[in-house]
């Protein structure tokens, strides 16, 4: 993993590969549109959110939303089509973490999202994974016609640290 600053033989960089950390410690993955391979990620991106001091409830707030945005690009924006890539950026620091969710689908309008807590779709089994991104998430940007989010958390525990 360590070799994410090489060069290739032409001495172009190189990109790192699935599951590589850059030299400002990002880890940078690409996974197929299948639902199985999303837990490497998760494992490996809640861990360095762990190392590096987050409270429980930060590390929830993260679980869930970095579930959530994945299950949307695999299955929302991909539709599930193996030849499509998602590409995950994460960059853990003991003040914040960001993470870059991105699908080769559409894209989607935020706007015409429905809404889950509307009485008509408040006993629909789905619908609900972007609201809880938002809420449990510090930021949630979305960009490239919806196909990449960025989200936010700062860890509490570094903010009271510094007070």
């Amino acid at each position: 993993m360590g070799n994410a600053g090489s060069k290739h033989r032409d001495g172009q960089p190189r990109k790192p590969r699935r599951g590589e950390i850059s030299a400002n410690g990002t880890m940078k993955f690409v996974i197929d549109s299948d639902p199985s391979q999303q837990r490497d990620i998760q494992k490996r991106i809640l861990d360095a959110i762990e190392e590096a001091g987050y409270s429980a409830d930060s590390l929830f707030a993260v679980k869930i939303s970095l579930e959530e945005a994945l299950i949307n690009a695999i299955k929302h924006g991909n539709k599930l089509d193996a030849a499509k890539k998602v590409h995950v950026e994460a960059t853990v620091t003991p003040d914040e973490t960001e993470i870059i969710v991105e699908d080769e689908g559409p894209g989607f309008n935020r706007a015409e999202v429905p809404d889950p807590t509307a009485e008509e779709n408040l006993l629909k089994c789905s619908g609900r994974g972007i609201l809880l991104m938002e809420t449990y998430m510090d930021r949630v940007e979305y960009s490239k016609s919806g196909r990449r989010v960025r989200m936010i958390k700062r860890n509490v525990r570094a903010a009271k640290k510094a007070q």
